[in-house]
């Protein structure tokens, strides 16, 4: 079964025929909100609101441990993680949909792991590609099949939020390598690894990063509202072709 996660934007699946919602109660506290149970084309699907579904939680005080744990709990045997991003590269515009394969980690304070408290032993995991492969290449196909163009692989900055950037910490982002920038993609993706759940990105470009572009100057937030509303369809549109050709079978990390 495959679990959704909804950032900006996607506080619901309109495309998922909802059977039950579910509060799970977490060793780590309570998740962003209920788990959604229903089914996509047929094939079960759950979905869960990172930021809550009033959109009420800040990237920085999201329950990551208590959101992964929960989905693990309702039998996920892979997650897609659906997130707004600022484009720092050139040629990604607000509206273009990018699978990253690369993260960068600029967050701090967040609880980041499971492996932590009197009773636990030092544990590290491999880290490498923090992303599943075989399940982005299935966003990839996807993607192909429903006609929407995506850019196959970016380094993704996740930045602690929820200020936006200055426009010279872009800059650096630029100099270390990254092409987008969000705040919510840490520590989600190492806990997946630690749950041994094979996890992948979706990333809508909502805007350009800031001193970039048409951001030179500012953030539009009006813009940014309108590129969600229009854009948000193509990306519902590669979940459901992802869930509904049962694209788990096979996939790891």
């Amino acid at each position: 079964m495959l679990a959704i996660i909804g950032g900006s934007g996607l506080t619901q699946l309109a495309n998922l025929d909802v059977s039950h919602r579910e509060v799970v109660r977490t060793p780590y506290g309570e998740p962003s909100g209920p788990i959604t149970f229903g089914q996509i084309c047929g094939s079960p699907a759950v979905f869960l609101a990172r930021h809550g579904y009033g959109h009420t939680i800040p990237p920085h005080e999201v329950n990551y441990r208590a959101n992964l744990w929960a989905l693990s709990k309702c039998g996920a045997l892979g997650i897609v993680s659906v997130a707004s991003v600022g484009s720092i590269r050139a040629d990604l515009k607000p509206g273009d949909v990018v699978v990253p394969h690369q993260i960068i980690d600029y967050t701090w304070g967040r609880k980041a792991t499971f492996h932590e408290g009197p009773d636990c032993k030092v544990t590290h995991i491999d880290f490498t590609d923090p992303y599943d492969k075989i399940l982005r290449q299935k966003l990839l196909d996807a993607a192909g099949v429903v006609g929407i163009a995506v850019t196959a692989s970016s380094v993704y900055a996740a930045t602690q939020g929820p200020r936006l950037e200055t426009a010279a910490e872009i800059d650096r982002l630029e100099r270390d390598g990254a092409d987008v920038v969000g705040m919510t993609g840490m520590p989600e993706a190492v806990l997946a690894r630690e749950l041994d759940i094979p996890y992948a990105a979706i990333n809508l470009v909502v805007n350009y990063a800031a001193g970039r572009a048409d951001s030179r100057d500012g953030i539009s937030f009006e813009a940014i509202e309108s590129v969600l509303h229009q854009s948000m369809v193509g990306v519902r549109a590669i979940i459901e072709q992802v869930v509904g050709c049962n694209a788990l079978g096979g996939a790891s990390s």
